[in-house]
């Protein structure tokens, strides 16, 4: 029998491989690019997320560091935005994106946006999937025992469902942020197009892991099906 992880439908896979590298690539090229590019209003990152914040009433949610590089995310459950040693304190075009793009989740937060209460509430479930669902899998596999694969195939769809609704909440925080740093003045016109750039690059991080997420699921049901055959 062929080692379950290193088995003929791996290839499936290599799309998503180099379409997540290109994306990374992407992420890290036009971060790097406008890093070095300073907003001409010379507000830090953190600056930037109090006022966006206080501007619409979120006087409740604490801005933090963080230690990583854009390991940069809003916290719901202890209404944090917590911003990475690469943003903080940063007056970039490149680092006021980001943070503004933060905020943009927590004013879904406050308005119940309905994407992200369903993100955050498959969240415990998806978490079970993703650490279960490919050892019952190819336990399953090993043992030629179908019901589990099915289960592990199911907890999968979870992961599935989670990067799915992960797109459109990603999506609306960037366009919120854009319109917000565009009507604010806090960047200018042409910086504005930098942002967007900073932005862009990072959805495509999370299409490359929709993208892998679905290729792996492909995968394990042909696998599947070689077992049945």
């Amino acid at each position: 029998m062929m080692f379950p992880y290193l088995d003929s439908t791996i290839i499936l896979l290599i799309p998503a491989m180099l379409f997540s590298l290109w994306a990374q690539f992407k992420v890290k090229g036009a971060f790097s690019r406008y890093s070095e590019v300073r907003a001409a209003s010379g507000v830090t990152a953190d600056q930037v997320s109090r006022a966006l914040l206080d501007r619409f009433g979120l006087d409740n949610v604490r801005v933090e560091r963080i230690q990583g590089h854009l390991t940069d995310h809003y916290d719901p459950r202890s209404k944090v935005l917590r911003l990475s040693d690469a943003v903080s304190g940063n007056s970039s075009i490149a680092a006021i994106g980001v943070a503004a793009h933060e905020v943009g989740h927590a004013i879904q937060d406050k308005e119940g946006y309905a994407f992200l209460r369903l993100r955050n509430s498959i969240v415990p479930v998806v978490s079970i999937g993703s650490t279960m669902s490919m050892p019952l899998f190819f336990i399953g596999l090993i043992m030629g025992y179908t019901p589990l694969l099915n289960i592990g195939i199911l907890l999968f769809c979870g992961v599935l469902v989670f990067h799915l609704v992960t797109l459109p909440v990603e999506f609306d925080a960037s366009a919120r942020a854009l319109k917000l740093l565009s009507e604010t003045g806090l960047l200018a016109g042409n910086e504005v197009g930098g942002a967007k750039a900073v932005l862009d690059a990072a959805a495509l991080t999370y299409i490359a892991a929709l993208v892998m997420t679905i290729l792996q699921l492909i995968r394990l049901i042909a696998l599947r099906g070689m077992r049945r055959d």
